[in-house]
């Protein structure tokens, strides 16, 4: 099996890393400058599951000619056009595209793109950051991808996926239930990255301030119920983790998102907030704490477009 890993940042070079550790053909659809610093240096990644530097099979935009058997897309949201071009010259007959994004609404756009058949479904439970000389840092102990067909349909690379992984250094898991997992990783995400940037700080901030609890009970009430009318109840249990994850006192928990506001860079906020926000408006459910975290964004979105 041949997989093409679209970017080398944070989540594609971590899991990317991993499974070319493993054994896996793995090659990069990176940009050219990354390319250049790839090939110059390697792929490092520093983890207290320990480090690894690969040296990377790199292709930039240009150079990919060829179909792959499975392609991993992980980008921001707010790149997704230019990564599906990127990636269209890979896509063959038995070719599969793993989305790795936050949120579902690029579930919609890459069955439009490619049709449904081409699209699995995946979710990335881990915290990285890519370091000033292009290094992946692992920030905490989570690092689980998630993979799964949907509606019935699945892949034969799904199989040599999980054989490969199992031999990697993350916890793999191949789900027969994997919208739900992704509903619930969406539910999870908008509430942390709603409060987080909302109240500027950690959730350990948030939950010792005068208001900041019950907000973040209320947003997450809000976000499972637009789950639930959408048929991806939050199961009781995974609802109870997240809400004590949530409100942890003394927690350092922040949304990457809020990373992105304080360095004053692009957000996803249209994607995950913005997406919550339009379905819950469709379903009828009333969500006005969703619809504060979501207003604050746009505010910050649209003073950074009129400073540009």
């Amino acid at each position: 099996m041949r997989i093409l890993v679209l970017g080398a940042g944070g989540i594609g070079g971590y899991f990317g890393a991993r499974l070319q550790e493993a054994g896996a053909d793995v090659t990069f659809l990176v940009r050219t400058p990354r390319a250049a610093q790839l090939r110059k240096g390697g792929l490092a990644v520093f983890s207290s599951f320990g480090d690894v530097t690969v040296t990377p099979k790199v292709l930039t935009r240009e150079e990919l000619r060829e179909p792959f058997d499975l392609i991993v897309l992980s980008c921001k949201a707010y790149d997704l056009e230019s990564a599906m071009d990127a990636i269209a010259p890979a896509i063959g007959e038995r070719s599969v595209i793993l989305p790795l994004l936050n949120g579902i609404r690029h579930m919609e756009l890459l069955d439009q793109r490619f049709g449904a058949t081409h699209v699995l479904g995946g979710v990335a439970q881990i915290s990285v950051t890519l370091g000033a000389e292009g290094e992946i840092r692992h920030l905490n102990p989570m690092h689980r991808f998630t993979a799964g067909a949907r509606g019935g349909v699945s892949s034969p690379w799904l199989a040599e996926l999980a054989q490969v992984a199992a031999s990697a250094r993350f916890d793999f898991v191949l789900s027969d239930a994997i919208e739900q997992a992704m509903w619930n990783k969406f539910v999870f995400l908008t509430t942390l990255a709603g409060a987080t940037c909302l109240f500027r700080g950690s959730v350990g901030d948030i939950v010792a301030s005068a208001a900041g609890e019950p907000f973040v009970t209320a947003l997450f009430e809000e976000c499972a119920s637009v789950a639930a009318a959408s048929g991806f109840p939050t199961p009781e249990a995974q609802a109870a983790l997240f809400h004590k994850q949530l409100t942890e006192r003394g927690s350092a928990l922040i949304a990457s998102m809020l990373r992105d506001v304080e360095r004053g860079g692009p957000t996803e906020a249209d994607h995950i907030l913005g997406d919550m926000h339009n379905r819950a408006k469709a379903k009828g459910v009333a969500a006005p704490s969703l619809a504060l975290a979501y207003s604050h964004l746009q505010v910050y979105a649209a003073r950074r477009a009129a400073a540009s």
